[in-house]
């Protein structure tokens, strides 16, 4: 974990915007019901990211307004999920380590038929095509999985604070 005490480098935004959290969607009848198709929608595929912690900072990448769920996407037919994301200033160098966080916890969540688009949004990253890139590209994205330190930070941002 990078942050202060960590003897790490200091924080690049130490004192982020805070975002209200969304509250928690509404459960309906028909998406109970075990007998009928349930389609993925863009809600469903915002609470599966919302909550993946910021790497540097004790906080939600829904609450530094990273992840929207405006910026998310879905075509369940055509089995395709694009979301944008949105880092907090335009030099973050966690920009691939976060668009690797949500396009791990959608690899992990939906099943195999999804084509995801995991990127940044237009305009607001100083290396935005380079980490699109390395983002878009299946081999590279496997191989950054293969490094067990940053597997495991991505499994840091993945999972639940305590």
């Amino acid at each position: 974990m990078v942050g202060p005490g960590s003897g790490a480098a200091p924080l690049e935004n130490a004192n982020p915007l805070i975002y209200r959290r969304s509250g928690e969607r509404p459960v309906t009848a028909r998406e109970e019901d075990d007998e009928l198709p349930d389609a993925i929608d863009d809600r469903e595929i915002f609470d599966l990211i919302r909550s993946i912690n910021d790497p540097e900072h004790p906080l939600t990448l829904e609450e530094l307004n990273v992840v929207e769920q405006v910026r998310v996407k879905v075509n369940d037919a055509e089995s395709t999920v694009s979301v944008e994301f949105t880092p907090t200033i335009p030099h973050c160098s966690m920009a691939t380590l976060i668009g690797l966080s949500i396009k791990v916890k959608l690899l992990r969540s939906l099943p195999e038929r999804f084509k995801l688009d995991v990127h940044i949004t237009p305009g607001t990253h100083a290396s935005e095509h380079a980490v699109n890139k390395q983002l878009a590209d299946k081999e590279r994205v496997a191989a950054a999985l293969e490094n067990s330190h940053l597997l495991e930070v991505v499994n840091q941002c993945l999972s639940a604070r305590s």
